[in-house]
């Protein structure tokens, strides 16, 4: 049983950075595809990046592209999600997410979930 606990949301101006960490235990995460997802209030849940299991290949949602970066640490079971240039429409709870043997960019296939943490971008 993995267990993923967010770390690093909060409150930022549009235009500010942020990062997102996302810390694993009860189990290693190297052979996990890891992914962020993200849900804002009456929207479903969205795929914003994800990682393959040696970190070789990424993904990034449209939305996202050339702002974030996803990247891992396989010895730390870390997966961490930079975000910069954040907007408005970026404002969120986001979501750690393991999926084995998969790319992890499709919720109905997650393995194990973060709690989620508070993403708030303001004018």
């Amino acid at each position: 049983q993995v267990t993923l606990v967010e770390s690093g949301g909060g409150l930022v101006q549009a235009g500010g950075s942020l990062r997102l960490s996302c810390a694993a235990s009860g189990g290693g995460i190297s052979t996990y595809a890891m992914g962020w997802f993200r849900q804002a209030p009456g929207k479903e849940r969205e795929s914003v990046a994800a990682i393959s299991w040696s970190g070789a290949s990424t993904f990034y949602s449209d939305s996202v592209k050339g702002r974030f970066t996803i990247s891992r640490d396989n010895a730390e079971n870390t997966v961490d999600l930079q975000m910069t240039n954040l907007k408005p429409e970026d404002t969120a709870v986001y979501y750690c997410a393991a999926e084995d043997g998969g790319v992890a960019t499709s919720s109905a296939l997650i393995d194990y979930w973060g709690q989620g943490t508070q993403v708030t971008v303001s004018l």
